[in-house]
């Protein structure tokens, strides 16, 4: 069995997988030594002398792993002195260095590599295949299997957040025997599907304001996120928009494509679309702007910010000119 790295270079924003691939880390050096001595730090609990304590080489030759997480935001002086480090890195201290990849941070990043650091990228599944590829993955790790249509169906009802997905994967692990099909996943997921941010876009853009909160209500009780939701409301809109006025000489099946929503859909996005006007649907692509911000810092509670949206886009289907 080879010798636990010296320096781990673990690279991505996908937060899952970042903490799968530091605890794998620290469980590597464990195997070889059960009472190393784990530090582990976030920037703003990192000085110079945090640094100098714990990468200094012990009198007694414990080993020690010092995980040092989102290392991009390091301040410059904290960054210098890792970067200097890694240049003789000590032989009883294993460094485990999580790095967000992009160009803040650069210089620890490349100093990582030049030191020969293990790199282990934590790139997060962007589309829904991968999502579906994603949870097999997890059922084959738990010595299970899921049917096809059933990880489809997972992914479906549980969105796209991978702690999320990976938590009700657990969860159908913990709970059900023998191969999962879509008829366990339906089971357990039926309620959080139903109320989907996709189904509160229906009916917000239907005008149906009662059931529109409704859904929107039970959605967020289930753990929906309020960002996912915004997304449907703004895909739903969008979606509507294209359906009313659609470009000139783009047959459905190319509109459908673009959209990226498939071909049955765009009856319904027609039938949606009849009860707007251009004035509508401008009020209601600058309330989902609006959300958009609220959600993502500028407010102060996203639950409220989703209940105004919902009823300003089904109140401006009905504002013409």
């Amino acid at each position: 069995m080879p010798a636990p790295a010296l320096v781990t270079l673990i690279v991505g924003t996908e937060e899952l997988l970042v903490d799968r691939a530091v605890a794998a880390a620290v469980a590597e050096v464990r195997g070889s030594d059960p009472d190393v001595d784990v530090h582990d730090l976030m920037p703003a609990q990192v000085g110079p002398s945090t640094l100098v304590e714990a990468t200094s080489p012990s009198l007694f030759g414990d080993r020690r792993v010092v995980v040092l997480r989102s290392a991009q935001d390091l301040v410059k002086d904290l960054a210098a002195t890792v970067v200097d480090y890694l240049k003789a890195p000590a032989d009883d201290v294993h460094m485990v260095i999580a790095h967000a990849g992009g160009a803040k941070g650069k210089v620890l990043l490349q100093a990582a590599q030049k030191a020969g650091a293990r790199r282990v990228d934590c790139k997060g599944p962007t589309k829904g295949p991968e999502r579906v590829a994603f949870v097999r993955g997890e059922f084959s790790g738990a010595g299970r299997q899921i049917t096809a249509d059933a990880a489809q169906a997972l992914v479906d009802a549980v969105g796209t957040d991978l702690r999320e997905i990976a938590a009700a994967c657990t969860q159908l692990v913990a709970d059900t025997e023998g191969r999962v099909d879509a008829a366990a996943v339906a089971r357990y997921h039926s309620g959080k599907a139903e109320a989907s941010g996709f189904s509160v876009a229906d009916h917000a853009i239907e005008g149906r304001i009662a059931e529109a909160l409704e859904q929107l209500r039970w959605s967020l009780a289930v753990g929906t996120a309020p960002v996912l939701i915004n997304s449907a409301l703004a895909g739903a809109v969008r979606g509507v928009a294209a359906a009313g006025r659609p470009p000139k000489g783009i047959g459905e099946a190319d509109l459908a494509k673009q959209l990226r929503i498939p071909p049955w859909k765009m009856r319904s996005l027609r039938q949606q679309a009849r009860g707007w006007s251009p004035a509508g649907l401008a009020r209601a692509m600058g309330v989902v702007a609006e959300t958009d911000a609220l959600i993502k810092g500028a407010g102060r509670d996203p639950e409220y910010a989703l209940e105004r949206a919902v009823i300003e886009i089904a109140r401006a289907r009905g504002v013409r000119g």
